[in-house]
């Protein structure tokens, strides 16, 4: 990769992607009883958002190593020859 920008936004675009993908896992549902007024029934019970965010970005920065690597070694390019 040719600067600090385009690595940083290639590991932004697949940290989102990452964390569209987690978010679904381990989801519950609130129970009938636990809820409170004005909260939504299918909202979850527990979302764990601080271990989704921590898995997504092991799992991403497991990526965009994976990407540098075959970007810096020529076996894949986004520019024509």
């Amino acid at each position: 990769m040719d600067n600090i920008v385009t690595a940083t936004a290639v590991f932004v675009v697949i940290w989102w992607l990452v964390l569209f993908i987690t978010l679904p896992f381990g989801v519950k549902r609130t129970e009938e009883g636990d809820l409170e007024p004005g909260q939504e029934p299918g909202a979850p019970a527990k979302p764990m958002m601080w271990r989704k965010i921590a898995v997504t970005t092991v799992i991403t920065a497991a990526l965009w190593v994976l990407f540098y690597y075959l970007s810096e070694t020529g076996l894949i390019s986004f520019r024509p020859e």
